[in-house]
């Protein structure tokens, strides 16, 4: 809101445009004399007096609070909606472009709110597109803008920069920035649905990857208890996506096949194709756990072909490397090599937990082919990364593999040594390094 000076001026100004004296336009609510004050700059106006005052003026409360146009204002947020629904259905980069407009236009406007949304899709564009200080910056620059509003309103971009964080292979940080969130809702009173549905549903991932089974379990049985209260499908529809993920990690992957289908149908009725292919990436995923490798490697191209078509670089790669896999399990080993081959110049921009699964792979294969040598080489590379990501899931696994090599070629105190190391790696069910878990929210009084 502007100076009351300022305010009074415009007032003043509309009010002898519409021809109308002080007394009328006070009445029936306020005096001729609070009129008279008011348009002299000596006393702010409440909102309830400037409703009122724009009313009687046929203005809008945002013209006369800040001297802009409500038009300009309504069709940047109408922009904002169309650059929403951009980044569903096309491409991530196109979908930048327009935000990048919008946000000139919010900062010249100096709307705060469309502001942040704008850099909050921009942030989304930049996850999709892999550029992931791009994203942190886009995300943390709309949390400052959102600084003294509510927690829950700051929920979205706080749970962007944790997926950032989480895709640059900084699991812990991930759980750090989710978890505080969490909690803080939890012990503040403000134990909104949507925002601990976001967050929960976002912490799942991280979980898992570090071992934490037990706490990606109880994350997805609080979010799927507050689903009921949460009207956004799209974020239902992500929630159970995330859900899947446990069921699959306890052995029930009907289950988890179910729950990815309910996602998959809101998504496809909404048009959202990122979240879409990630349905399809993750029943692929699941297919292959049940060894139907055909229809696995249906589902994985699906969403290899959704997302180099929204050129959603990042997660195409992941996906990638799930395709390589299978393809490796059907004895298509030239082309899976071909395939992850290709992904391993992505280190540094796509985090230490790919970059490690693709040496992984590619050291399956060496080994499967019967090169020793070359396969020890590909283990080690990714043990080193998965050590800076700390995943402990994948650690222990991949300590196992490279022990078991090592141990057929009778190195066998070395083979110790990276046992012990596995062994270290393996975190006791439902436990991290972060102390406790997040506090469930509290029971709403009905």
């Amino acid at each position: 809101m502007d100076e009351p000076a300022e305010i009074g001026r415009r007032v003043q100004r509309l009010r002898k445009e519409r021809g109308l004296t002080q007394r009328q336009l006070a009445h029936p609510s306020y005096t001729p004399a609070y009129v008279s004050t008011l348009e002299a700059g000596r006393v702010r106006p409440s909102e309830t007096a400037l409703h009122f005052l724009a009313e009687r003026l046929g203005a809008s409360f945002e013209e006369l609070a800040t001297g802009r146009p409500a038009r300009l204002a309504t069709e940047l947020r109408l922009g904002l909606t169309d650059a929403q629904r951009e980044l569903a259905t096309g491409a991530a980069d196109e979908a930048a472009v327009h935000y990048r407009r919008l946000l000139t236009d919010a900062e010249h406007l100096d709307l705060g709110p469309e502001r942040a949304e704008a850099l909050l899709g921009l942030g989304e564009c930049a996850l999709e597109t892999g550029e992931l200080d791009d994203a942190r910056r886009h995300f943390e620059a709309a949390e400052r803008l959102l600084g003294d509003r509510p927690l829950p309103r700051r929920a979205r971009a706080i749970r962007g920069r944790a997926v950032a964080h989480l895709l640059a292979g900084e699991l812990g940080y991930a759980c750090y920035l989710l978890e505080s969130t969490i909690d803080e809702l939890g012990t503040s009173g403000l134990a909104d649905p949507e925002a601990l549905l976001l967050l929960y549903a976002a912490v799942i991932g991280p979980y898992i990857d570090l071992g934490a089974h037990a706490r990606a379990a109880h994350a997805a049985e609080l979010a799927l208890a507050l689903a009921p209260q949460v009207s956004d499908p799209a974020l239902v529809a992500g929630m159970h996506r995330q859900v899947a993920r446990t069921l699959l990690a306890e052995g029930r992957e009907a289950d988890a096949d179910a729950s990815l289908a309910k996602a998959q149908s809101i998504y496809r009725q909404l048009r959202l194709r990122t979240d879409l292919a990630h349905c399809h990436w993750m029943r692929g995923y699941v297919q292959a756990q049940n060894g139907d490798l055909d229809a696995a490697e249906r589902e994985l191209r699906t969403a290899r072909d959704m997302l180099t078509a929204k050129r959603a670089a990042l997660y195409t790669a992941q996906v990638e490397v799930e395709l390589a896999d299978v393809l490796r399990r059907l004895g298509r080993h030239e082309e899976a090599a071909r395939l992850v081959s290709a992904l391993l110049d992505l280190d540094d921009r796509h985090g230490a937990v790919h970059a490690g699964g693709a040496h992984r792979l590619l050291g399956l294969i060496a080994e499967e082919r019967g090169d020793t040598e070359t396969a020890e080489e590909h283990y080690v590379r990714a043990l080193a990364l998965l050590e800076r990501s700390g995943a402990s899931g994948d650690l222990a696994d991949l300590c196992r593999l490279l022990g078991d090599l090592l141990r057929r070629g009778g190195r066998t105190e070395a083979a110790l040594d990276v046992y012990r190391t596995g062994l270290g790696h393996r975190a006791a069910p439902g436990t991290t390094t972060l102390g406790p878990p997040p506090v469930a929210p509290a029971p709403r009084r009905i």
